[in-house]
């Protein structure tokens, strides 16, 4: 067996717990029961106090393009480091993080790992973690 296709397998695996597609946060907002089937045929749910704070980070249009859960990516090659990418969601951990800058909106941004525990305990259910390989 291939070292390579082994470990691709094992980083599928352990990325079961992703949504197999991510909805909006207006989609989400609009649900009677926000929540999201994951990779492995689960269901993961949202609290809705948690997706009406994320829209008081957003500037107005921006419901619609941000789609949940944001995903935080333990990168190998990037250590002691994690990355969110897409434009909007790197605008709603940086103003999470008081560290927004409207001259600076970049499509991905990596953050110092420690915080990725702040990062979590204050956005639970609208992030994840994804495991990359590059």
């Amino acid at each position: 067996m291939n070292p390579e296709n082994a470990l691709l397998r094992e980083i599928y695996r352990i990325n079961s717990h992703l949504p197999a597609k991510r909805p909006t946060l207006v989609q989400l907002l609009a649900s009677e029961e926000p929540s999201v089937r994951l990779r492995d045929g689960s269901r993961h749910s949202f609290r809705k106090a948690e997706l009406e704070r994320i829209r008081g980070l957003l500037d107005p249009g921006d419901e619609e393009k941000l789609l949940l859960p944001i995903v935080l990516e333990i990168v190998s090659d990037f250590r002691g480091y994690f990355r969110v990418r897409g434009k909007v969601a790197v605008k709603v951990i940086d103003r999470l993080l008081g560290s927004y800058d409207p001259l600076d909106e970049p499509e991905e941004r990596l953050y110092p790992r420690y915080l990725l525990s702040r990062v979590r305990r204050e956005l639970p259910t609208t992030t994840t973690y994804a495991f990359i390989a590059e």
